[in-house]
C-alpha cells in the first residue's frame, strides 16, 4: 500500500528528540511513502530546499506565501517567480485568504494569492490554497484569475463550495479535522466529494487526527485520516490509498508508483 501525506509542514516539526530521518522512517512504517513539505515564506523554502535536499525523492516541495506570514518579510515577486522554476516544486503555496486572523491587509492578501495563480498558470504548476473565513472572495478570484489548477487544503467549507471548487477543476483535501467529534458537517462534504478528486493529509505539525489529538501531528498520522475516510466512504483502505496517490500523481505531475 502506498499513501501520500499531501500537505505537511516538515521544518514546523519539533526536532529537540528526533530527526527528520526518524519522521521518514515512521511515516514509511504506516505505508505513507511520500509527503509534500509546504513552504510558508520565500527565505522559508530555501532553507527547506537546502535542508531537505538528500530527502527529495522521498519529499516534493511547494514553494509560497502564506497569507499569515505576508508581515514576516517583503513579498519579492521577481525571487519567487525564480525559485517556483525548481524542478522539485510541484506547486506554488500555501496561499490563499484567511480573514479570521488578519483584515488589516486584505488588499495585499488578495494581490499576492492573485500573483500566485498568475504564476502558477505560466508555470503550469498547481496552487494550494488556504482559506478562513474568505470564502466569497477566494472562489472569486480563483475564477477571475483562470487557475491552472490546484487544491483547496485543509478543507473545511462546505459542500456549494466544494462543488464550485469541483467545478473549476480542483482538488478537495481533508485532515485530522475530518475525524474530530464535532466535524459532522465536514464529514457530509467528504462523502460528497467524488473519489477522483480527493487529496488526504496531515497539516503537520498542526491538527493531529484522533486519537492524536493535541499531540504534535507528523505525516505518518495520514494514515488514521485515510482510514477515517475509508470507512465514511465505505471503501475499502486500500482503494482510498491508491485513488488519492494517484490523484496526487495527477494534480502535482509526480511520479511515484
Amino acid at each position: 500500500m502506498f499513501l501520500v501525506d499531501s500537505h505537511c509542514h516538515l521544518d514546523s516539526l519539533d526536532y529537540n528528540n528526533k530527526t527528520i530521518e526518524d519522521v521518514i522512517s515512521q511515516a514509511q512504517q504506516r505505508d505513507v511513502k511520500h509527503c509534500l513539505s509546504v513552504a510558508t515564506t520565500l527565505s522559508g523554502y530555501q532553507a527547506m530546499r537546502k535542508w531537505l535536499s538528500p530527502y527529495l525523492p522521498t519529499i516534493s516541495l511547494s514553494c509560497g506565501v502564506h497569507p499569515l506570514n505576508l508581515d514576516d518579510e517583503p513579498f519579492d515577486f521577481n525571487l519567487f517567480s525564480q525559485l517556483a522554476t525548481d524542478e522539485h516544486v510541484v506547486a506554488l503555496g500555501e496561499t490563499g485568504l484567511d480573514y479570521y486572523y488578519q483584515q488589516d491587509n486584505i488588499k495585499i492578501q488578495q494581490t499576492v494569492f492573485a500573483q500566485h495563480i498568475q504564476l502558477g498558470r505560466e508555470l503550469k504548476k498547481p496552487v494550494i490554497v488556504h482559506t478562513r473565513q474568505a470564502r466569497q472572495d477566494t472562489l472569486a478570484i480563483i475564477k477571475s484569475e483562470n487557475a491552472y489548477s490546484g487544491v483547496l487544503h485543509c478543507f473545511t467549507e462546505d459542500i456549494d463550495t466544494a462543488r464550485q471548487l469541483l467545478d473549476l477543476g480542483f482538488y478537495i483535501s481533508f485532515s485530522g479535522i475530518v475525524t474530530f467529534k464535532n466535524a459532522e458537517s465536514l464529514r457530509e462534504v467528504a462523502r460528497f466529494v467524488p473519489i477522483d478528486r480527493l487529496l488526504i493529509e496531515t497539516d503537520s505539525p498542526y491538527l493531529a487526527p484522533v486519537p492524536y489529538r493535541g499531540k504534535e501531528n507528523q505525516p505518518a498520522n495520514v494514515r488514521e485520516v485515510a482510514e477515517y475516510l475509508a470507512v465514511l466512504k465505505q471503501l475499502p483502505l486500500e482503494i482510498i490509498a491508491e485513488k488519492t496517490t494517484q490523484n496526487f500523481c495527477h494534480l502535482f505531475g509526480v511520479r511515484l508508483c
